[in-house]
């Protein structure tokens, strides 16, 4: 997935890490994303940017709530 682009199809949850501490945001339905790290451990979280922010996302919600955008001019 790392490198890839998806526009969420609906809002989905994000974890964003301020001071230190991770809290959640909700993306909305139309975000584009760009997966920058790939999960390394079992608990499934990537890292990916959305407007110029790292945020975490677990894998599966950007598998079935995001549609991979093959075009990189599309969206943006």
């Amino acid at each position: 997935m790392t490198g890839k682009r998806f526009k969420l199809e609906r809002s989905t949850l994000a974890l964003d890490v301020l001071d230190g501490k991770r809290t959640a945001v909700t993306l909305p339905a139309g975000a584009i994303i760009e997966v920058v790290k790939g999960s390394t451990n079992e608990d499934g979280l990537i890292d990916v940017l959305w407007d110029s922010r790292k945020v975490m996302m677990f894998a599966v919600d950007v598998d079935v709530r995001g549609s991979s955008i093959t075009d990189h001019g599309a969206g943006a």
